[in-house]
């Protein structure tokens, strides 16, 4: 339907990008064409510049060599509104107006976490048994505590994932398999140390049913209800050290996490790029494979 103070017509892959962008709060036109536009660039180049003519759309400028910065606007807000799609969980304009606040630092590892979605997002299409039914990058609506031992913490720990993913596998007998997963994103300013205490407590959240309870189980159902974090890492070294001290931890956490590079990851997320520490020094694996 066309919009009341525009000549755009809003269509239904219009409503599809602003909710992604108010659910990502960024996007650049290469996430954006990955996501939505079905890979095409100029097809994404063309339509988010009318969005932004109508002012759905704002654009944040940076260095010359840098993409611009997509966010959604009030007016974008107010349209899926009008619409009837505005997601129930982010309907006060008040909150989604704190929450496009974003500071350089968060920016960029805001963009990794993107990076990350469209890759899987990509190499998803390419694979017939596989499907992405989730991939969400709004650490609020997943996040969790746990209790903690160290008194800095007050008894408990709250972890704000970078992401959650979803994804189905269809074996050759018609059956089904849905795989869990949490992500971490290497902030390589960040102690090694901070990425391993978050690593015991994901293996804290699933021992004392967490997860079970968040899919309204008991707890004692726990080992009904695994599931894998994913920490991507900014080099090799990084990784391998991760994954040294994961071992070294009492008792070691050996195959709950799975670790790679952010390089290898972009490129072929379902590649031989994983490892897990009960595994390290040998070769990478499939990540369905672990």
């Amino acid at each position: 339907m066309p919009d009341s103070s525009t000549s755009i017509v809003i269509q239904a892959r219009d409503l599809e990008f602003l909710r992604l962008l108010l659910h990502t709060r960024i996007l650049t036109l290469k996430h954006a064409a990955g996501l939505i536009f079905d890979g095409s660039k100029e097809a994404t180049k063309k339509r988010v510049q009318k969005l932004k003519v109508a002012g759905f759309v704002l654009e944040r400028r940076r260095k010359a060599y840098e993409s611009g910065i997509l966010f959604l606007s009030k007016r974008g807000f107010e349209c899926l509104r009008e619409h009837g799609v505005l997601p129930e969980t982010q309907s006060d304009i008040s909150s989604f107006s704190k929450r496009a606040a974003i500071s350089e630092i968060t920016l960029r590892h805001e963009l990794e976490v993107l990076d990350v979605k469209v890759a899987f997002h990509e190499a998803a299409k390419g694979r017939e048994t596989l499907s992405l039914t989730e991939f969400s990058t709004w650490p609020r609506l997943y996040e969790f505590s746990v209790r903690d031992d160290d008194a800095r913490y007050s008894g408990s720990r709250t972890v704000k994932p970078d992401g959650y993913i979803r994804i189905h596998e269809k074996e050759a007998d018609d059956s089904a398999w849905e795989h869990l997963f949490f992500l971490e994103i290497d902030r390589s300013t960040e102690k090694l140390e901070t990425l391993v205490q978050k690593a015991c407590s994901y293996n804290r959240f699933y021992r004392e049913g967490g997860m079970a309870v968040r899919f309204g189980k008991s707890a004692a159902e726990f080992k009904d209800f695994p599931f894998r974090v994913l920490i991507v890492c900014k080099s090799k070294e990084r990784r391998d050290n991760i994954a040294k001290m994961l071992l070294e931890l009492h008792p070691p956490i050996l195959t709950q996490v799975c670790l790679s590079t952010l390089a290898e990851v972009c490129a072929d997320p379902f590649g031989e790029v994983w490892r897990i520490p009960a595994d390290h020094g040998e070769a990478p694996s499939r990540l369905l494979a672990q």
